[in-house]
């Protein structure tokens, strides 16, 4: 039996301790209803794995391969759930978010270092968002792609409005925006009429996507952009949002169980979003339009009927842009609570939430603003800042993954909590083969 876990109370105090305990739950409830109570953060997480950076990657790998490539889409949300169960495991039983617990393990310099290499992460990702928000913003709007970017700088509100109204209202609102998202592109693809048989055998790992060197690019690109270091930051802070006692094992093994519920359910729906897009790029643009690579050729390309054929309409396009800004927004929302979280956790400094927003997003709209006026709005060059974004996230992977794996199989962290033999050398092999795959689209984007 192994030793039971000692709970110890750390000086910077709990993880974003605003909403840290906050969320009640019933105690000996229906499964539903729990499974109700405890839903939220799963969402919050599911948020990163279908961004506007997926969504190019996933729908060009439709067009050119036609549904050969499901399969990487299924193994890397398969991934996605081990790794954020980990992260959600790791919060609930030691009480400390990934950053506090990388800190505590660290030396002062070394957490700076850490937070640095986190912040450009988060600083990246916001980057991404604030990109494809300002392009959504311009095709709905037609506005110049300036003004879009400029836009964006309004939502700092956004987030601090939403905290008023407590965490629980802002999973609501996240859930819905997915719900948005998810229902524009089952539209979508129902209109395509997708050969089902072909999507089914999809799924079916082929050999020939590591024969095919420009299949093999596409499919290490989908699974480089799968696991995104900030969400598991996320996930081990906000599953600590919950009510349960945190000294008794069996709470603590009823909110790991619910919140692993939660996050696999909410991946599931991620993945279904971009089998989604994957499907609908085979479906209409496989054999007549394959050289898809930015967003505003996608906008074109559903109301253009020499391409998406007899379905083809400015509503089409319309629905897209509604669910790009939609991703957006929520990706917003989940970056400023990652970026208070590293900054706490690493170099224990607390500021301002509207400060900590403001400052944020600064940084990271200073070099769209500056590109988009050096390229005058040329929307193709400025999207080529997605592809440095990724780079910046495929950076600090390794620096995340590897204590996630170490830390939530640690007997002494854990106790009875600890990751079987099985789940750790999965974790320690999938953490080893997503870097390597990490630095080969490092290599190949340069």
């Amino acid at each position: 039996m192994a030793e039971k876990k000692k709970f110890v109370k750390y000086a910077n105090g709990p993880s974003l301790e605003e909403i840290n305990d906050t969320v009640e739950v019933p105690e000996d409830a229906s499964f539903f209803r729990t499974l109700l109570a405890y839903s939220g953060p799963g969402a919050l997480v599911a948020v990163g794995y279908m961004d506007p950076g997926n969504w190019v990657t996933s729908i060009a790998g439709g067009a050119q391969f036609k549904y050969k490539l499901l399969s990487v889409v299924l193994i890397s949300s398969l991934v996605a759930m081990l790794l954020q169960y980990m992260a959600s495991k790791v919060g609930i039983v030691t009480n400390r978010d990934l950053a506090q617990l990388t800190r505590d393990h660290t030396s002062k310099p070394g957490g700076f270092l850490l937070w640095i290499v986190a912040e450009l992460a988060i600083m990246a990702t916001d980057i991404a968002e604030i990109i494809g928000s300002a392009i959504a913003i311009k095709l709905l709007f037609h506005v110049p792609l300036l003004v879009g970017v400029l836009i964006t700088a309004a939502d700092v509100l956004l987030l601090l409005l939403l905290m008023k109204l407590g965490f629980r209202k802002i999973e609501v609102i996240v859930a819905m925006l997915i719900t948005v998202i998810l229902g524009v592109f089952l539209y979508e693809v129902i209109l395509a009429q997708p050969n089902v048989g072909e999507m089914v055998q999809g799924y079916i790992p082929s050999i020939e996507i590591t024969q095919n060197q420009s299949m093999l690019y596409i499919a290490l690109g989908i699974v480089g952009a799968t696991v995104m270091p900030h969400n598991l930051y996320l996930h081990s802070s906000i599953s600590q949002a919950r009510k349960y006692d945190r000294k008794d094992e069996k709470s603590v093994a009823t909110a790991v169980r619910f919140s692993t519920w939660d996050s696999n359910i909410q991946l599931t729906l991620a993945f279904v979003v971009n089998s989604l897009l994957l499907t609908l790029g085979a479906a209409l643009f496989y054999g007549t339009k394959t050289d898809l690579g930015r967003l505003g050729d996608l906008f074109n390309a559903l109301q253009d009927p020499a391409v998406a054929g007899s379905i083809a309409s400015p509503m089409l396009a319309i629905l897209f842009a509604v669910a790009l800004l939609a991703s957006g927004q929520n990706s917003t929302i989940t970056g400023t609570l990652s970026g208070q979280i590293v900054m706490e956790g690493f170099i224990h400094m607390k500021i301002p939430l509207w400060a900590r927003r403001v400052i944020t997003r600064l940084i990271s709209i200073s070099p769209v603003i500056f590109f988009t006026i050096y390229y005058h709005g040329n929307e193709a060059k400025i999207e080529s800042l997605l592809t440095f974004s990724q780079v910046f996230l495929s950076v600090a992977l390794p620096f995340s993954i590897f204590p996630l794996v170490y830390f939530s199989s640690s007997k002494k962290l854990m106790g009875n909590f600890a990751n079987t033999q099985l789940v750790k050398w999965t974790g320690y092999i999938i953490a080893i083969i997503l870097t390597i795959l990490n630095i080969w689209l490092i290599i190949t984007s340069f």
